[in-house]
């Protein structure tokens, strides 16, 4: 019986806000997410459903959803805070 897992190349959009698409080796897990190393000193981490691609142009795609989400509620941010009026109690 051959243990081994097959590793392919994945897209994480998991920090895509922060530290921008990242491309590693992941292994596929039993509960249907991918196990994969940041960098060769840590443990392996986890990634689920939209955080993870197998294909770079899916990955960029979510990207823009989520900057678009971002630029969006920043927005509403910005608005409640403009539309703050101050007085001295």
């Amino acid at each position: 019986m051959d243990h081994t897992k097959e590793t392919v190349t994945i897209y994480i959009t998991k920090y895509a806000l922060t530290d921008g698409v990242l491309q590693r080796e992941g292994v596929l897990t039993k509960s249907g997410g991918y196990s994969y190393r940041r960098n060769e000193n840590c443990y392996s981490d986890y990634v689920y459903d939209k955080d993870v691609h197998l294909t770079e142009s899916s990955a960029v795609a979510r990207a823009e959803e989520m900057r678009s989400a971002k630029l969006k509620s920043l927005e509403k941010q910005m608005k409640k805070v403009s539309a703050m009026k101050f007085e001295v109690k």
